[in-house]
């Protein structure tokens, strides 16, 4: 059998979620085995049994797999309610600190994450993509934070785009220079974030 009859079906201006599961997947999968350095876009192509024409419509680049893979892992976050700003943004950083330090045995996104910042900063089609994308994944973020407004614990000068970049600036941060904080140590970073707000 060819490699084009191999390859799983397009269905068109729509992602087919099959063919989108299964190059995310083999994505993790190469970067895991060789790192992401020597990933290819062929590769993946290979192991999806994925078309190119696919694959290059979706993700320009390399990188911009990294960015569907951090994505996805962001999709799977909860809305902590623990009724204040410091216990929400708690578990909020608590969760996504594991997943940037894989916890839980999957692949850590931190890694993947500093690829990106560095990359997106000579390539301004992935600045975007990576822009758009964080705007999305800060919606919890966003919902966090205006609850603590409502509550009086967001000082009214800030602007909602202002006070989100205050909460993610520090443990942005510590991933960049390879110090994030171990498990159990979320309280006091947030702890160190928190005069921020006031």
């Amino acid at each position: 059998m060819s490699d084009a009859e191999n390859a799983r079906a397009s269905i068109g201006a729509r992602r087919n979620p099959e063919t989108e599961a299964a190059v995310l997947q083999a994505a993790a999968e190469l970067i895991r085995e060789q790192g992401y350095a020597a990933l290819t876009m062929e590769a993946v192509c290979k192991r999806a049994r994925a078309g190119k024409a696919t694959l290059y419509r979706w993700w320009p680049s390399k990188a911009h797999l990294l960015l569907a893979l951090v994505s996805r892992s962001k999709q799977e976050m909860e809305l902590p309610d623990t009724g204040t700003l410091r216990g929400d943004l708690t578990a909020y950083l608590d969760d996504l600190l594991a997943r940037w330090r894989g916890d839980d045995g999957s692949m850590p996104m931190g890694p993947l994450v500093r690829v990106l910042y560095v990359e997106a900063a000579d390539n301004a089609e992935l600045g975007a993509a990576l822009l758009e994308e964080r705007r999305d994944r800060w919606q919890l973020l966003d919902q966090i934070l205006t609850a603590a407004r409502a509550r009086g614990e967001v000082s009214p000068r800030l602007g909602a785009e202002r006070a989100k970049q205050l909460a993610m600036a520090l443990p942005i941060y510590l991933l960049m220079i390879g110090r994030l904080p171990a498990p159990g140590e979320t309280a006091a970073l947030v702890d160190d974030i928190l005069p921020s707000f006031a």
